[in-house]
């Protein structure tokens, strides 16, 4: 029985934190780039949540349809936000984080009055499960996990192999090295906080299929992508990965096996304890490897 409930843990621990390892890899792009942590980012999984519920649930269309509505929906607020204001004032990053923070929760709250202020479930997108070693695994936790390490190596891929992404990587080292190459910071900048709201609205939707949402849904994933980039070490693609993995077993076995009431708390535990004995991370700052 007990080895049954363990199995069970480590099962829900390892489908969260491919969802947490898909938020966090946006919040990292943004600051490896452009030096900002985006406080938004919370309302865009939102974005991609709602979307998803209105498309399928209000319109009835298809899940499927649901989910590219909610991810290209949160990739255009990404773009609007960007080419709207962020470019603006992009080198004035305290600036910049008070305006992500009053951004994201305009959005949230513009959802709350005119969407709706209760809870939202959509269908899910799979149904059903299978067993693994008498233990119970839902498909759609399998289909999470599957897409989020297709995503995760896509983006290792993208970074390291492509002509865009080796220009994310020298603007993120140096601005005006790039720019002596003739990379265009402004336009890489723009890539980049469109492909990181678009991985923040596609966890909103299959967060809205796992365990439903709400219009601020977006705020606890928003503390957790931060911890988990200042564990795997703030800029780093391979360290959020890492850390989403830390955080999302350490948060799912202090709740399952301890208490529910801990929720939270041992997260802000362990980034408490990294900021103290090793403040730049993991992995340190980098933007890709």
């Amino acid at each position: 029985m007990v080895q049954t409930n363990i199995l069970n843990v480590i099962i829900n621990a390892t489908t969260i934190s491919a969802l947490y390892a898909l938020i966090a890899i946006g919040f990292t792009l943004i600051f490896g780039v452009g030096g900002v942590l985006n406080f938004a980012h919370g309302a865009l999984i939102t974005v991609g949540a709602i979307g998803t519920y209105l498309v399928s649930n209000s319109l009835g269309l298809p899940v499927i349809v649901g989910m590219v509505v909610g991810t290209l929906a949160a990739a255009a607020v990404g773009a609007v936000m960007y080419l709207g204001a962020i470019q603006f004032i992009e080198d004035q990053p305290v600036t910049l984080s008070i305006l992500t923070f009053v951004i994201g929760f305009a959005i949230a709250h513009f959802f709350r009055i005119f969407v709706s202020s209760g809870d939202l479930t959509v269908d899910l997108l799979i149904g059903g499960g299978t067993t693994f070693l008498g233990q119970g695994i839902r498909y759609i936790d399998v289909f999470i996990f599957v897409l989020s390490w297709t995503i995760i190596i896509g983006v290792f891929y993208f970074v390291n192999r492509t002509k865009t992404g080796q220009a994310i990587l020298a603007t993120s080292m140096t601005k005006k090295g790039a720019a002596l190459v003739g990379v265009e910071s402004k336009k890489v900048n723009l890539y980049v906080w469109v492909m990181a709201a678009a991985f923040a609205g596609l966890a909103g939707t299959l967060l809205v299929m796992k365990q439903a949402g709400s219009w601020n849904m977006g705020t606890s994933p928003l503390i957790l992508a931060f911890s988990i980039v200042i564990l795997g070490g703030l800029g780093s693609i391979r360290g959020s990965v890492v850390g989403a993995y830390v955080i999302g077993f350490v948060e799912t076995f202090t709740t399952q096996v301890i208490s529910t009431k801990l929720t939270g708390l041992a997260s802000l535990v362990l980034l408490i304890a990294f900021l103290l004995v090793k403040p730049e991370g993991l992995f340190g700052r980098e933007a890709a490897e």
